[in-house]
């Protein structure tokens, strides 16, 4: 008829009756999750925290099902972030990678008996567009879930192969590798640098007479020290045993002496509160890039050799 308004897209009204429609789908898929504790987590956090971004997911996923857009399912799209995001503070909740991938092929499942209802309102064309649409979107929402958490997997392993598991302090090997770049850097701008290489006095005494958990609370005590007498551009390491180590990125020849005042103020205040045992004290060798040496391996060589002079003037 003349002038008559075009019928609405059946796809185009089956997104909007799903959005529409958004919290009781997301509502629907909690509870599958929590019948025969398909997702165990969902029963250990509140409503809301089952929700999650379960709502919004709906919206998104009607979105993509009226106007596809190639650049939604793309890697860094806004909606790869959220469900980055979603990824992560599941994970802060407690839930395991298997469950937060479960949670969405459950929405699959919901979402699916919510299309076959309408299925007669759909040609067989239609049905098929829809089932593209919405399984592409929900399969880019699993894998980006999956990256998130093997992203952060793989940075707390590559944290961990830096850090010397104890004190939280760089290893032997990342502190080296630290001071060889810094090496590098202040021979292409042409300043200087310290380090400080130090070990515990006595520290077997410790071990053999108060015991190794003893032993093990005096060096993590020993590195909030050195953290908290550090700038922020300025690297620490535990070299291994009782030994310390200290870059001093962008310093004069006296700045390891100044470091060394700060550090022998804060352990007499470790030792007067009862952080650190009676007669605590460290033997430290400094050595000074250009002075004392062009190389990592040079400064340690000068570092440890004056740090055997102290000890000899002690004995």
């Amino acid at each position: 008829m003349p002038g008559s308004a075009a019928p609405p897209d059946p796809l185009a009204r089956l997104a909007r009756e799903i959005r529409d429609a958004g919290f009781d789908l997301a509502n629907e898929a909690v509870e599958e999750g929590l019948r025969e504790d398909a997702v165990p987590s969902l029963a250990r956090v509140g409503r809301l925290g089952q929700l999650g971004d379960m709502p919004t997911f709906v919206a998104e996923l009607a979105r993509q099902l009226e106007t596809p857009e190639p650049d939604r399912l793309v890697q860094g799209s806004s909606l790869s972030a959220l469900a980055r995001d979603h990824a992560r503070n599941r994970e802060a909740l407690g839930f395991a990678p298997r469950e937060i991938v479960t949670e969405f092929l459950l929405l699959r499942r919901v979402l699916w008996r919510f299309v076959a209802r309408r299925a007669p309102e759909l040609d067989a064309d239609g049905l098929l567009e829809v089932e593209r649409r919405l399984d592409d979107a929900i399969d880019h929402l699993v894998v980006e879930c999956v990256v998130a958490y093997f992203d952060r997997a793989m940075g707390e392993l590559s944290t961990q192969a830096r850090q010397d598991p104890l004190t939280g302090l760089l290893n032997h090997q990342a502190f080296t590798q630290a001071l060889e770049s810094e090496i590098v850097r202040a021979t292409r701008y042409e300043h200087g640098l310290a380090l400080v290489f130090f070990d515990v006095d006595r520290f077997k005494e410790v071990n053999d007479t108060l015991g190794h958990p003893e032993g093990d609370r005096v060096l993590r005590a020993v590195a909030a020290m050195i953290e908290a007498t550090l700038r922020r551009t300025d690297v620490a390491g535990r070299m291994g045993g009782d030994e310390f180590a200290v870059a001093l990125v962008e310093s004069e020849a006296d700045a390891g002496g100044h470091y060394l005042a700060r550090l022998h103020d804060a352990i007499d205040e470790r030792v007067a509160s009862g952080e650190l045992p009676a007669r605590f004290a460290v033997s430290p060798g400094v050595a000074h890039f250009p002075t004392d040496g062009g190389t990592a391996d040079a400064l340690f060589r000068a570092a440890d050799r004056r740090l055997y002079e102290v000890k000899r003037t002690r004995s």
